[in-house]
């Protein structure tokens, strides 16, 4: 049974402003099956990540500095718990994370997110690589450490929601490294719920976590 300690964000949004905008087919990406410490690649864009494994062809592709990282518990080295659809999330270690959809989108836009202390920002273009105009952005509250299930710090999640005027090719999910991490990233839809309840209320907070890096803290311990 899923379950989910999680505490509100309070998320910039905007309304959708292109009158007759084309609705689109909700489409999700959770990112079961990419590789720990794989960079996503092609994984949805009918390629692969860059360990070789491969997704549903959504057309929708990141720059190498995308990550995926798989929960401890479930033998990965991610130092996160309760995540929206276990056990993969994305990340990042170095500059941002891009994500890239050349057929662009008009529709809502959501996702999960869990960072402790350090907050985080997504931002929306108009053109692939992160560049021409800045459709919109939102800025990602710091959500405090979770208790994990039963490991991981980074188990608080809160759900972002972006509208905005015109077609987006690329998003930015930026933040500072190793301290945000992002799930159930949502096109068509300003609910990354898909059925799950809404998040709760939790207190717990710890400065300094990092997602990568529970396994060693872990032996330390012993």
């Amino acid at each position: 049974m899923f379950k989910m300690n999680a505490i509100r964000a309070a998320a910039v949004t905007a309304i959708l402003g292109a009158a007759g905008a084309a609705s689109a087919a909700v489409i999700t990406l959770n990112f079961e099956g990419v590789g720990n410490l794989a960079s996503v690649n092609n994984f949805y864009n009918g390629g692969t990540d860059s360990l070789g494994n491969s997704g549903v062809n959504y057309g929708i592709a990141f720059n190498a500095n995308a990550l995926g990282i798989i929960d401890s518990d479930a033998g990965g080295s991610g130092n996160i718990g309760n995540e929206p659809t276990p056990d993969t999330v994305l990340f990042f270690l170095t500059g941002s994370a891009i994500l890239n959809f050349a057929p662009g989108f008009t529709t809502g836009f959501s996702f999960f997110y869990s960072t402790v202390s350090f907050g985080g920002s997504v931002n929306v273009y108009d053109n692939l690589n992160a560049t021409g105009n800045l459709l919109g952005t939102i800025a990602l509250a710091a959500l405090g450490a979770g208790p994990g299930d039963p490991n991981g710090v980074f188990s608080n999640w809160a759900i972002g929601t972006l509208g905005f005027a015109g077609t987006a090719k690329s998003i930015d999910f930026g933040g500072t490294v190793n301290q945000v991490a992002y799930d159930n990233i949502t096109f068509g839809s300003t609910n990354p719920n898909q059925g799950n309840p809404v998040p709760e209320p939790a207190t717990l907070a710890l400065v300094g976590a990092a997602l990568l890096g529970a396994v060693a803290a872990r032996r330390r311990k012993v």
